[in-house]
């Protein structure tokens, strides 16, 4: 191995392969690389925007002696390509100048829009084979496994910081860059061929012409990108990481943006994730407290600050080191009422006043996190890990809206009931199971989570608003699920429910309706459960 192939030596650029689909800052990357003189090889229509913007280039037909055939399929499937983009210097020198294999020390390449076209629901069988990219790939593989002498840039970002190192390199990419880069171009050909397997192995039909597709394909190839190592698992003796998915949904808590405090944890990532989630649920101005996983207070307001106060008066003792989100901007009033009130590990917002950040630097240990608010996502995939296996399914995202509620007793809520009805069943869908929810006036009253029984649960959330010292009688109960006897309403009536909202569906629902009318609740069915574990 020559000095100029070691893997710490940076490499001049003197020659470079550019073939992409997406366009997006190629003419200024190959201006820049034709002002030091490097040659530009290139291929269909990268080679025409390249030409029409008046630059020099060479059709790597010329070089191969072979024409583009089959529409395109074969182009680049050439020892005179692939040589120059493996060929080690000082290995290989003999051998690609017996053969007249010139070196490739720069491919710019991005691949065939796999994924977006397949993306659309009504995209063909044919036009989702057509843009399986195979050259692309094996150049792409070519290049980054001989880092030691070649660069391989994968993405528009990537080409500024070519450039610039460039300019200030006289033409050379280090070592370091050429393995970053390398690591990327690998990690993009796996991503392509994940989503190519996810898409055949759930075609259901291939002879349709648009094949109908599994929910769930045969082959599940997940691709998330590390966003930062954690000190910690849920525990101190676990080691954990965070990662996103390489395409995040907007307004999702991996968009985040952590604006002071210190590094988040592995359980305030999780409580996050819970708090966020519930407050996007909300229309209005909304605030959650989360602890452990659950919400333990959670309002309604005319402005951050009113929710904020009508949540913490939930649950004060639990609110203690809780995750603390809202959907609106946080005032600056409504920061300093927390701050200076409660110890919290995280604050979530849309976004914060200039003076809302100002008085938060008090308090520098506290996380501040902002992320773009935007309606929930529909459609994604949950996962949950089990031994040597994964559980998945479709996300818990359905909404029920007041005209698809059943009422099934003789008396029928209020509007005021309605309205307290829709907000508890909201909440309850983020309560861990059995959950019960207690709510009056867009606000809880008391919140039982994670028992083993229903009426514990019950019972749990009277001890909470008792202790808080919150009026439960003539408040509404939401349960996640269906009362399987008549002793859960019996204990509802007992402590001052008046309205219950639940999704039905026991064997002994007509028990369970005696029950209400005996007690004279009003009660309606949703049709949909919510567990939560």
């Amino acid at each position: 191995m020559t000095s100029h192939s070691k893997p710490g030596a940076s490499v001049k650029i003197s020659r470079a392969l550019l073939s992409v689909s997406d366009k997006t800052g190629l003419v200024a990357l190959a201006t820049a690389l034709a002002a030091r003189n490097v040659e530009l090889l290139s291929t269909g229509g990268t080679a025409k925007a390249l030409r029409d913007a008046g630059l020099a280039v060479r059709d790597v037909s010329e070089v191969t002696g072979f024409p583009e055939m089959m529409d395109g399929r074969v182009k680049t499937l050439h020892p005179m390509v692939h040589g120059g983009l493996l060929g080690r210097a000082g290995a290989d020198d003999a051998v690609m100048a017996e053969h007249g294999i010139a070196p490739i020390d720069l491919l710019v390449l991005n691949l065939y829009p796999f994924e977006t076209v397949t993306a659309d629901p009504a995209c063909t069988l044919e036009n989702a084979v057509e843009n399986i990219d195979i050259g692309g790939p094996a150049m792409l593989r070519s290049a980054a496994k001989n880092f030691a002498r070649v660069a391989v840039a994968t993405d528009p970002a990537q080409y500024a910081g070519i450039v610039e190192e460039l300019e200030g390199n006289d033409g050379a990419l280090s070592a370091a860059t050429r393995f970053a880069l390398s690591v990327a171009a690998f990690n993009r050909v796996a991503q392509y061929d994940a989503a190519i397997s996810n898409y055949l192995s759930a075609v259901d039909d291939p002879s349709r012409d648009v094949p109908a597709r599994a929910a769930f394909s045969a082959q599940s190839n997940g691709s998330f990108v590390k966003v930062m190592d954690l000190r910690y698992g849920e525990n101190p003796h676990q080691q954990a990481a965070f990662y996103r998915d390489l395409y995040p949904a907007p307004g999702s808590l991996a968009t985040f943006t952590q604006l002071q405090g210190k590094e988040l944890s592995y359980n305030n990532i999780a409580d996050s994730d819970a708090a966020w989630e519930c407050v996007r649920q909300f229309d209005s101005p909304a605030c959650v407290i989360v602890k452990h996983a659950n919400p333990c207070g959670v309002a309604v307001g005319v402005a951050c600050g009113d929710a904020y106060e009508l949540a913490y008066a939930t649950d004060p003792t639990s609110a203690f080191g809780g995750i603390i989100a809202f959907n609106r901007a946080l005032d600056a009033a409504t920061a300093k009422a927390i701050l200076d009130r409660q110890f919290v590990e995280v604050l979530i917002a849309p976004d914060y006043d200039e003076g809302a950040l100002e008085y938060a630097k008090k308090k520098a240990n506290v996380r501040v996190l902002r992320i773009p608010l935007a309606p929930a996502s529909k459609g994604f995939i949950d996962t949950k890990r089990v031994g040597s296996g994964m559980l998945m399914q479709t996300a818990d995202d359905r909404v029920v809206t007041r005209d698809e509620l059943q009422v099934v007793t003789k008396l029928a809520p209020s509007e005021a009931q309605f309205a307290d009805l829709l907000f508890a069943w909201k909440v309850a869908k983020f309560v861990k199971s059995n959950a019960i929810v207690y709510a009056k006036d867009n606000r809880t009253i008391g919140v039982g989570a994670g028992q083993m029984s229903r009426v514990y649960s019950a019972r749990i959330a009277g001890i909470k608003a008792a202790d808080a010292h919150l009026v439960v009688p003539g408040s509404v109960m939401a349960s996640d699920a269906f009362f399987p006897f008549r002793d859960g309403i019996d204990a509802a009536a007992e402590a001052g429910i008046k309205a219950v909202i639940q999704p039905g569906g026991s064997m002994r629902d007509n028990e369970v309706i005696a029950a209400a009318d005996e007690h004279g609740l009003a009660m309606v069915f949703t049709g949909v459960r919510h567990f939560r574990h």
